[in-house]
């Protein structure tokens, strides 16, 4: 079968610019209402299928989208080196509706992942392309850009080359640079400001483009998982406090500030914007427990804050 490979690579760039505009004005997400209203040259092409995690248009030799959905109990996650994983929902690698994604990998096609953070809800990485088969598994590992496409089949060498083991190195601190960059800190944020309504967990402010998904127990520390309940929503100046351990929270979710800062005399912006929130009670919490902040955490974070003060 001849395949049009010019004609597969323009209809993946104009889903690419449609999401992208799509998660652009969404904050980051996208809906499955949205995904369905894609069309190329006047047809329409749905970007998501029902019931299933990848999407095979009927006008596509290959698999155009794979969907990892929240709180999947599919493995996706990163290997020994860094590189992340897609695990096939149903049948074998290549058979059925998987050769179309057999397809995908063998002509090195870009696709989009979109990532689950509610129902119905997603963050789109893209493009991405699957680097590689593991049978054993049922996976495909993927590379987040061409880069790690070209870097793959060195790092997942089980043994690197002699006197490339600083080069390996250095190729897997970037793969897992990327990773955050990529996926996991713009699925952290999406996750908490939609727990917490977009809305600052402090102030309420509700302008999305000056809030923060900040982590409780640092994204580098033991513990730092990209997870809602490891997360609050907090507006710029919060968030920048918080760090700073200016601000603090409790276990009990009230705000405290820093007993210097508090005796400060700086005009409004202190005094309005911190010094008024001693004492008080976050203003918003998710209203799902499972997204609500991990007590544990918020203690071991206090602590610190304590420490500081």
């Amino acid at each position: 079968m001849r395949v049009d490979l010019a004609y597969e690579h323009s209809v993946r760039a104009a889903a690419m610019v449609f999401v992208r505009s799509l998660a652009a004005a969404g904050g980051g997400t996208v809906t499955r209402g949205q995904l369905q209203q894609f069309a190329y040259l006047g047809e329409p092409i749905k970007l998501l299928d029902t019931g299933r995690g990848i999407r095979n248009p009927r006008q596509l030799v290959a698999t155009l989208t794979i969907l990892t959905s929240a709180g999947s109990r599919y493995d996706d996650t990163p290997g020994p080196e860094g590189l992340l994983r897609y695990a096939i929902r149903d049948g074998e690698l290549g058979q059925g509706d998987n050769r179309k994604l057999r397809a995908a990998f063998e002509l090195a096609l870009p696709i989009i992942w979109f990532h689950g953070v509610r129902d119905g809800v997603f963050v789109p990485l893209m493009p991405v392309f699957l680097a590689a088969e593991e049978a054993a598994t049922k996976r495909y590992v993927v590379a987040l850009d061409e880069d790690q496409l070209l870097m793959a089949p060195q790092l997942l060498t089980s043994s690197p080359i002699e006197g490339a083991l600083g080069q390996a190195l250095a190729q897997r601190r970037y793969v897992e640079r990327m990773s955050r960059q990529r996926l996991h800190q713009p699925v952290f944020r999406a996750g908490v400001l939609l727990a917490y309504r977009t809305r600052c967990a402090v102030c309420s402010l509700t302008h999305g483009g000056l809030l923060d998904a900040a982590h409780i127990t640092e994204d580098a520390a033991d513990g730092g998982d990209p997870v809602t309940s490891n997360g609050l929503a907090l507006c710029k100046i919060h968030h920048a406090a918080y760090d700073q351990d200016i601000l603090g929270i409790s276990p009990e979710r009230v705000v405290h500030i820093n007993r210097d800062v508090l005796e400060e005399r700086d005009g409004p912006m202190l005094q309005h914007g911190l010094q008024e929130f001693h004492g008080t009670a976050l203003r918003v919490i998710p209203e799902r427990r499972a997204e609500q902040p991990d007590p544990d955490r918020l203690a071991q974070r206090f602590a610190r804050f304590r420490n500081a003060s």
